[in-house]
């Protein structure tokens, strides 16, 4: 079973508890169990807490997303489908958490704060959660200025310096291409070695197996997968530049 059904489907009979847990309890419409947001805790159905928080975390905010946009578009909608990998016969479940979170009278900080608190000092993964709502927000081909300011403050709340978050708004929005030596968090001043050194040490923390290790979904694989291939082209292009070996 996907993480959808096991979030959905009650088989599992818990949630991740605080604002995340009380979506996921109405949408099931059943009783869970409080797991506490800072623990990694035992695995749940074959799932660990930390993917069902991130799975949940990036609808919840998306849907949070849509709500400050004024309106979800059909691109976005196809993105969303895209970003998730939802099968067809739980779309409607995934969509009634969507439906909660847009209506909830909850401010989208109570959800990024618990997503923040839950992956502390875990990157890789927080951008994860940026990145997936950087591609829903692009997906009919603009980033509107509500959108680009709610993604900021959902940056800041993660922990996010300006210049991370601008690393990460330039890898969707740049209309040339992002910049190799910002992807690698450097500037063109850097060294030889300190840019081998960058490019091994985001290639060790954003490889996909690394990510699921620690919390990113099964699901998301092709979204890890896009984020290695801009850091590898990244340093391929610096590399041929410099005629580095």
């Amino acid at each position: 079973m996907s993480i959808w059904g096991k979030i959905i489907g009650g088989t599992a009979g818990f949630a991740l508890g605080g604002p995340l847990g009380a979506i996921l309890g109405a949408a099931a419409g059943h009783v869970v169990d409080k797991i506490k947001s800072n623990a990694r805790g035992p695995q749940i159905g074959g799932h660990d807490p930390r993917q069902i928080a991130f799975a949940t975390g990036v609808v919840v905010l998306a849907a949070k997303m849509a709500k400050v946009d004024g309106h979800v578009s059909r691109d976005e909608v196809n993105a969303f489908k895209r970003v998730f990998h939802i099968p067809p016969g739980e779309e409607k479940n995934v969509g009634r958490i969507f439906d909660m979170a847009r209506s909830s009278s909850d401010g989208f900080e109570v959800y990024a704060h618990q997503i923040a608190t839950m992956f502390r000092g875990e990157r890789a993964i927080l951008e994860g959660v940026l990145e997936a709502l950087y591609q829903i927000a692009m997906a009919d081909g603009e980033l509107h200025p509500a959108e680009q300011d709610y993604l900021k403050k959902v940056a800041h709340i993660f922990g996010f310096a300006e210049v991370d978050f601008e690393r990460v708004h330039h890898a969707f929005t740049a209309s040339d291409g992002p910049d190799p030596y910002e992807q690698l968090g450097l500037t063109r001043e850097a060294s030889d070695d300190d840019l081998k050194s960058a490019h091994r040490k985001l290639s060790r923390e954003n490889h996909p197996d690394t990510l699921m290790a620690k919390g990113m979904p099964p699901e998301f694989i092709e979204q890890a997968n896009e984020k290695m291939a801009r850091i590898n082209a990244a340093w391929d292009q610096i590399r041929k530049e410099r005629g580095i070996r």
